[in-house]
């Protein structure tokens, strides 16, 4: 296709993005061209994977706001995805997008060299709002780079080459994201990667300490312990009580330097700013991500403890990794009115007075259809359903997603489908989600003869 060709097809695609309303030729067009070009040029699996598209129509998503996503067609779904966690403060929130539009109306990106201001005042914020004496920070562009830029951290910092992580783990898909992670299905194509990893069982802090005790005994330095303070890919996991501490006594003990991955049950979701201030724990180094840009731009990171920062990085700043667009002055805007509406808005207590409704409800459906529904569990609006098999569970999700209520899986445990709606949903709609998943359930009941 020549050149020329390729700019009257992106002229029209500008024209839809440009126009107030499209009419329904353009909508039939659209639609029919996303299908092939999904199909043909971003991934032949994808369509298929997809609940939305498997109830017989694809849905284009065009519009957003609130707690709702609409689709190109004015479809209007109850949003309980939240991105996997990215809208806490809810679609396109009006304080957040416009300080996002005043920011590219002066500039955009940094020029690499001069001084983006931004930046400091966004660390600066981020180790006021962080446990104990967090500090240092490293902005990066999605969870597993910030990952990434943890585990070289603790690598440097602490002169180890070891990790532990553990069973049911997800800290994202990068190289040696995925040697963190807790599931074969994900590890297994990417063999021989990150070799010195050791996983042990989640929530058994004793199951760590042998496993730290061991390779030291046998002269092995252990860098980390990787560890999510509520494992959501795993089905919103919430440790024992006293789990997250004990592992830091044991670090402690062994110099062995403890990550929080709060990328996903951080900035407010759990009912706290961060889940592990609920524990009364510190980490050394702590991720974050997801909720940080407001729902607006990609921005994600790492803070770090001071004894983190050691002289080597301090001699060359560029040792631990240069991302091109890390702490870029539009997404570091997001991330700084994010963090002000958060505390304005009290979105850590939204989302653990919502969340409590919320899990009644779908407890309550648990009472109702036990023969369905295994588990419900999780804190605030990081909430999981765990049915009797995968099957039901996606024939669940099918039937809310028919209802007009977004939801989807979680990516270690096939049987749960997760609850983490945005925290400016009202109590109309999350009565609204537990009537919808009523009647979903009852069909799932029928259908599977239950």
């Amino acid at each position: 296709m020549s050149f020329e060709q390729v700019s009257k097809d992106l002229g029209k695609v500008i024209e839809y993005i440009h126009a107030d309303k499209l009419d329904d030729a353009d909508k039939k067009l659209m639609t029919e061209q996303t299908l092939d070009y999904f199909d043909n040029y971003v991934s032949p699996g994808w369509l298929k994977y997809r609940k939305s598209v498997s109830t017989n129509s694809a849905v284009l998503e065009w519009t957003d706001h609130d707690g709702i996503c609409e689709g190109l067609y004015g479809e209007e779904f109850i949003d309980c995805l939240g991105g996997f966690g990215i809208y806490t403060c809810g679609h396109r929130n009006p304080e957040i997008l416009d300080t996002v539009k005043a920011q590219l109306d002066h500039q955009a990106l940094h020029s690499q060299e001069l001084l983006d201001p931004l930046r400091g005042y966004l660390a600066k914020a981020l180790a006021d709002i962080t446990p104990g004496d967090l500090q240092y920070c490293f902005f990066t562009n999605g969870g597993a780079e910030a990952v990434e830029m943890a585990l070289k951290l603790a690598r440097i910092a602490t002169g180890g080459r070891w990790y532990i992580s553990t069973v049911g783990a997800f800290h994202g898909k990068s190289m040696g994201a995925i040697s963190m992670g807790g599931k074969s299905t994900y590890r297994t194509p990417y063999i021989p990667m990150v070799q010195q990893v050791q996983h042990v069982e989640y929530g058994n802090a004793e199951d760590a300490r042998k496993a730290i005790k061991n390779l030291v005994a046998v002269g092995e330095k252990v860098a980390a312990m990787i560890v999510e303070p509520i494992q959501g890919e795993a089905g919103v996991i919430v440790p024992p009580e006293g789990y997250l501490k004990e592992l830091r006594e044991i670090c402690d003990e062994y110099g062995v330097a403890l990550i929080f991955d709060e990328i996903q049950c951080g900035m407010g979701r759990t009912g706290t700013m961060w889940r592990c201030e609920a524990e009364g724990v510190t980490p050394d180094i702590m991720t974050y991500g997801k909720a940080f840009g407001g729902g607006i731009m990609p921005i994600t990171g790492i803070i770090c403890r001071p004894q983190m920062w050691t002289q080597e990085l301090i001699d060359n700043p560029w040792l631990l990794g240069s991302p091109t667009f890390g702490g870029n002055p539009v997404c570091c805007s997001a991330a700084i009115a994010t963090i002000k509406y958060m505390i304005d808005h009290d979105i850590p207590g939204e989302c653990a007075r919502k969340g409590v409704t919320l899990k009644a409800g779908l407890e309550s459906l648990k009472a109702k259809y036990p023969e369905v529904i295994d588990d419900v569990r999780g804190l605030g609006l990081m909430l999981a359903v765990e049915f009797k098999t995968s099957d039901i569970g996606y024939s669940v999700a099918k039937g809310l997603f028919s209802r007009g209520v977004m939801t989807a899986g979680t990516l270690v445990n096939a049987k749960c489908i997760r609850f983490e709606p945005t925290a400016v949903i009202t109590e109309e709609q999350i009565a609204q989600v537990i009537e919808r998943m009523d009647a979903a359930l009852a069909d799932t009941k029928a259908e599977f003869n239950l």
